[in-house]
């Protein structure tokens, strides 16, 4: 469905994941202002390159798959501020990659990635091709981030719990290191179910500290936490 933020429209009525709270929590997380080049790996509608767009003045390029959700992703773009700054690529990263010319490196990667191993579900087929890992592998994406980040480049990502071990599991098989973890809880003194990822090549000494940083979204009335509305106002019409 239709989703307007304070700068910008989205229209998601083609793609299997839709505008979610994820997503708006990725854009406004990651460290991107300084970015002169960022790519969107999945953009699906469009959510998070729009975002990079109004927090940073990078040039953006968006890689989406699905052919629908391309279309919605293309047309979101054409009708924002930042139209001039934005690229779709309507290609899967690994056709993308395979590609002659080499793409240049970028200073940050985004990606909300597809995070579950078991089959899609033939009657939400968009839906699972959004969400499941064979759409893009977690070996695939993060050969993707080895091979296009800049050497001091850093790269974001959110997962949920039950994808974590996993994905970290394999960052050092690709000479990648974990700089910063936020564990994110949906309500004051619930267990975090998803957790914010910055990622960024191995250097000799490793600059992450071991203890995740945390954010819980609303408070036990429901209501928005104060982290949660400096994170998010510049994006969300009623904070």
């Amino acid at each position: 469905m239709p989703f307007s933020f304070k700068q910008f429209h989205i229209d998601d009525s083609h793609c299997g994941m839709p505008v979610s709270t994820d997503g708006v929590l990725l854009g406004a997380w990651a460290p991107l202002t300084e970015a002169s080049k960022i790519l969107d790996i999945g953009a699906g509608s469009g959510l998070l390159s729009l975002m990079a767009a109004q927090r940073s003045k990078g040039i953006i390029t968006a890689i989406e798959l699905d052919h629908d959700a391309a279309i919605d992703c293309s047309n979101n773009i054409d009708t924002s501020p930042w139209a001039s700054r934005i690229t779709l690529v309507p290609q899967c990263i690994n056709q993308w990659l395979s590609q002659p010319t080499q793409p240049s490196l970028f200073d940050h990667i985004v990606c909300n990635p597809p995070y579950f191993d078991n089959g899609p579900q033939a009657a939400t087929e968009r839906r699972a091709l959004a969400r499941h890992t064979q759409s893009l592998s977690f070996q695939q994406l993060l050969e993707a981030i080895k091979t296009l980040l800049h050497p001091e480049g850093r790269a974001s990502l959110i997962l949920p719990t039950q994808s974590l071990k996993a994905f970290l599991s394999q960052l050092s098989a690709h000479q990648l290191t974990l700089i910063k973890r936020v564990d994110v809880a949906s309500i004051e003194g619930k267990i975090p179910h998803r957790h914010l990822l910055l990622l960024g090549h191995q250097e000799p000494i490793a600059p992450h500290s071991d203890k995740p940083e945390s954010l819980c979204i609303r408070d036990r009335s429901g209501k928005y936490t104060q982290e949660m509305v400096a994170l998010t106002k510049a994006f969300y019409l009623k904070l």
